[in-house]
Formats: C-alpha cells, structure tokens, sequence
C-alpha cells in the first residue's frame, strides 16, 4: 500500500461550483477511481489551497500504469477537463504533474 498526498490552488471565483460537482462525482468516476486501485480518497480545502490524500492498494510495479489507464478513460478526461479549469497549479511542481505531489514526512498507524 502506497499513501499519496498532494496539493493545489482552487480558483476564488470555482470554489461554489467545485462543491457543487463533488458533492457527488459521476460513476464513471467513481468507477475508474477504483479501478486504478485508488482508496481512502479525500480532497480538502482551507483558504483556497486543496490537499488531497489517498491510498493506492495496488501492486507497486503497476502504479504508473495504472493512473496513466485512468487519465486515458473518456469520462475522465472530460471531467478533468471541467475540474482543471478550476485549479491553479503550484508553480513548483514537476513538469509530469497537474496536482503537486508532496512528501511525507511523518506517518503513525
């Protein structure tokens, strides 16, 4: 099991509509979510900054393999479409990445 925590800006003027949409995600969502081997997901948000955690429960070697599956699903793709428009990246982040992922630095069961 691999945690993952990651971090972005959600535009001022998106917030009400960013509620809004995940008040209850698609299916198809939902769906490729937990195909990709993605659980324990959570997005928060303070001041306009969101953390995002989840936990992937699949093997290692086909961690990449996997997201890159779920980034190529249409559904996704359109709702990353809508949810990107609302999203200001960390200028810091790699060239790879849309969400900036962050290191953990401490962990207790």
């Amino acid at each position: 099991m691999k945690r993952l925590g990651q971090t972005i800006h959600l535009r001022p003027e998106a917030e009400a509509e960013y509620r809004r949409i995940h008040v209850k995600i698609w299916p198809e969502i939902e769906a490729a979510i937990r195909e990709s081997g993605i659980t324990r997901y959570s997005i928060y948000l303070k001041d306009g900054v969101m953390f995002a955690y989840f936990e992937y429960t699949g093997p290692d070697d086909e961690f990449d393999a996997r997201m890159a599956k779920m980034a190529e699903a249409p559904r996704m793709k359109e709702w990353w479409a809508i949810t990107e428009s609302m999203q200001i990246p960390l200028e810091t982040r790699k060239a790879d990445e849309w969400w900036a992922n962050m290191e953990e630095v401490f962990h207790q069961d």
